[in-house]
């Protein structure tokens, strides 16, 4: 199957339907749907912030996992990850005479107390996540710690989540009308939820003193109601469904894993 089948949102069709039951007007410049009203056009970019962070923190979307590679310094037990690479780390491996080792995660106190310094220098074995970078504040870095202190350089392949790529990005004359995103494609009913909850503060319906008290938790129950089935989907997409299987759960007896 080459194209989705669903009714994928593009920048200029998810304005469309946010201004539509936000009730605002919308033209058209240079091939870029915006809002008559200036106010709605400020609050899209984190509107979509918003709405997108939110949905990628509540479900393990499968595509947003990724790998990348580094090199280990002799005698140096701190990886560094460009901030900006992972969201969260989940495997590293080593690949030495074409054999691959997976390390294992461990806590940072054993590495400190057992691979306390450079004597016994071999390939690492296991790693801790170990913070941000001083001079920065982890605004550049992320400091992996490994043990033991590797005794050369090594290839390391890192696996773990990013970001996806933001509607937001598409909101340019050559893009807006046809490009979209993995949240606009697969989850546009998330999308739209998420983005009205934020739009129900824009308009001050949030509240018992607003115009309109239940338009907030109203988008707030449908957005956390379509949630619950694409926990499900996402579990099954990682065979960590019913059973840690790629079904959906059942009625039927379950069975433990093993």
């Amino acid at each position: 199957m080459s194209t989705p089948a669903t009714t994928p949102l593009t920048y200029n069709l998810y304005v469309q339907q946010i201004a539509n039951m936000a009730v605002v007007q919308t033209t058209t410049s240079n091939g870029v749907v915006v809002g008559v009203d200036s106010s709605f056009n400020t609050l899209i970019p984190q509107m979509l912030n918003y709405a997108e962070l939110r949905i990628q923190r509540d479900l393990d979307i499968l595509p947003s996992v990724t790998t990348n590679t580094y090199t280990t310094i002799s005698g140096n037990n701190i990886l560094q990850l460009g901030v900006n690479d992972f969201v969260t780390v989940q495997t590293l491996t080593i690949t030495s005479n074409g054999v691959t080792t997976t390390l294992l995660p461990t806590t940072k106190e054993f590495l400190q107390n057992v691979y306390g310094s450079s004597s016994g220098s071999a390939m690492p074995q296991y790693f801790a996540m170990y913070g941000g970078d001083a001079a920065t504040f982890g605004n550049t870095y992320n400091n992996i710690l490994l043990g033991p202190y590797p005794d050369g350089s090594y290839t390391v392949t890192v696996s773990g989540t990013v970001r996806l790529p933001t509607l937001y990005d598409n909101a340019t004359s050559s893009l807006a009308s046809t490009a979209t995103t993995f949240i606009s494609t697969y989850y546009p009913d998330l999308l739209i939820q998420a983005s009205m909850i934020y739009v129900a503060q824009f308009q001050r319906n949030f509240g018992s003193a607003s115009n309109d008290p239940s338009m907030g938790p109203t988008y707030e129950l449908q957005y956390e109601n379509l949630l619950k089935g694409a926990l499900t989907e996402e579990s099954r997409k990682r065979f960590a469904g019913a059973d840690w299987s790629p079904y959906a759960p059942t009625p039927t007896a379950s069975l433990p894993r093993g």
